[in-house]
């Protein structure tokens, strides 16, 4: 009897331990420009979710994309490093010749950190970090999965990449009907509204990576049709950008819906952002910053980023606090009481968003891409911003340059002759950054 009641007092603490750690949902969207949101300034586009969950929690000012294309940005999101440490520099592709990234099988990641901490861990879209063992979703800490795991969709409605299906719920390949944007919705709805009966106490973590709006830009034909009737005189390609955020954010809107509707809005934290700024080539808009996707100027690494927890993040707060992809790991470890992985290079925001004290800065934040074709030939272009400075090379070939962000927000007027010194210290340690990097393989081991 003595037996039993300590095992129930014990089996009671956990419960009381796992019910005081939140629910944890982290949005990314692909390519989205950071004025391409109502609660970053839009004028010919309605988000209602998304700027909802802006006004009910904490926007950021100054949030980056670790770099200014998609996988990099994923391997800092859920490693807590800067991508070429842990071996993405560049975008992994299905084609090995042309494919700039891979995984480090020993890279730490956030899912398995928060298993540790007793989460139950469940992954919904995108996932773009390797399609082979060891780099699949499941191997990397995520007990569940159900997404796509390539690069890019060719049509939102047959999933395929060169005529591949990369559609999987955990190791089983699916062919499942509808919009991408759709199924993504409902299969997140569906992990959440299953939670509370399937997780046996444990909070969830679920990391809902959407492919929308990137290319090819194709929104439902109903949608396209209500922007135009709503914006007169905006063009085609306009047009279809907006109406494939509008559609992102009405089936965001439905997975926060979930979360009401389940009863657990007060015990989640939910973190939304983009991996990259937008694509100027078909519409997107990143303004007042120059440039956009693919680019080292601020346009394509300026990216949204939004936070909220009921009763612990001031509802409608700002923050000018300088915070990146790869703080949310280092943040979501701090909440939850788990061991982040050592080293690492993100910084935990948490004290910005519960309006206390301590908040760590970043010294230096540096940006690298691999990139291959004709304007690229496997080269890196790179950046580093190291307080007000900022230098960049945004093609392999061009010279560095220099800017002052604090009077030059908009990149207009390169200092890089102007002022030798900080231009020699930054290219110093841009350096050091290279060298770091350089330590990490980023192609997968030759098999004989």
């Amino acid at each position: 009897m003595k037996k039993l009641l300590i095992l129930l007092t014990l089996a009671c603490a956990t419960l009381q331990l796992a019910a005081a750690k939140p629910n944890i949902l982290v949005i990314l969207v692909d390519d989205l420009g950071i004025t391409d949101l109502g609660c970053y300034g839009a004028t010919d586009l309605k988000s209602p979710n998304i700027d909802r969950l802006a006004g009910e929690g904490m926007r950021f000012g100054n949030f980056y994309a670790n770099c200014p294309v998609c996988s990099p940005s994923r391997a800092s999101l859920i490693t807590g490093r800067f991508p070429d440490v842990v071996g993405v520099p560049g975008v992994i592709r299905s084609h090995p010749d042309n494919s700039w990234g891979y995984l480090d099988p020993n890279a730490v990641t956030l899912p398995q950190i928060l298993k540790q901490a007793r989460y139950r861990t469940g992954m919904v879209g995108k996932w773009h970090l390797g399609l082979q063992s060891p780099n699949r979703p499941n191997e990397r800490g995520f007990e569940w999965f159900k997404g796509f795991l390539g690069d890019m969709m060719d049509d939102y409605y047959n999933h395929r990449r060169h005529g591949t299906n990369y559609m999987y719920h955990n190791e089983r390949e699916i062919d499942p009907k509808g919009h991408a944007t759709d199924l993504f919705t409902d299969w997140a709805a569906e992990y959440i509204r299953s939670a509370p009966s399937d997780s046996q106490g444990k909070p969830w973590f679920l990391y809902l990576a959407y492919n929308a709006p990137h290319t090819p830009i194709q929104p439902p034909e109903e949608w396209i049709a209500k922007v135009k009737a709503r914006e007169p005189g905006i063009t085609e390609k306009r047009a279809k950008l907006v109406a494939l955020i509008e559609h992102m954010d009405a089936g965001i809107g439905k997975v926060l819906k979930s979360i009401r509707d389940s009863g657990q809005e007060q015990d989640t934290l939910v973190i939304f952002s983009s991996d990259n700024g937008g694509q100027i080539e078909v519409g997107a808009n990143n303004l007042p910053w120059r440039d956009g996707k693919q680019s080292m100027y601020e346009g394509g690494l300026r990216v949204a980023g939004i936070a909220k927890w009921p009763g612990h993040i001031k509802a409608g707060s700002e923050t000018a606090h300088t915070a990146a992809t790869m703080d949310i790991l280092p943040t979501l470890a701090e909440l939850t009481g788990a061991t982040p992985p050592r080293p690492i290079d993100g910084k935990s925001f948490l004290p910005t968003l519960l309006g206390k004290a301590g908040q760590q800065k970043h010294d230096e934040l540096y940006f690298c891409r691999r990139e291959g074709n004709a304007r690229y030939q496997g080269l890196t272009t790179q950046a580093l911003r190291h307080g007000d400075w900022k230098i960049l090379q945004n093609s392999p070939f061009a010279p560095i340059e220099l800017y002052n962000l604090k009077n030059d927000p908009y990149e207009t007027k390169d200092m890089a002759n102007a002022n030798r010194p900080v231009f020699n210290e930054l290219t110093r340690r841009l350096r050091l950054h290279v060298q770091e990097g350089g330590r990490t393989p980023w192609q997968p081991p030759r098999h004989p």
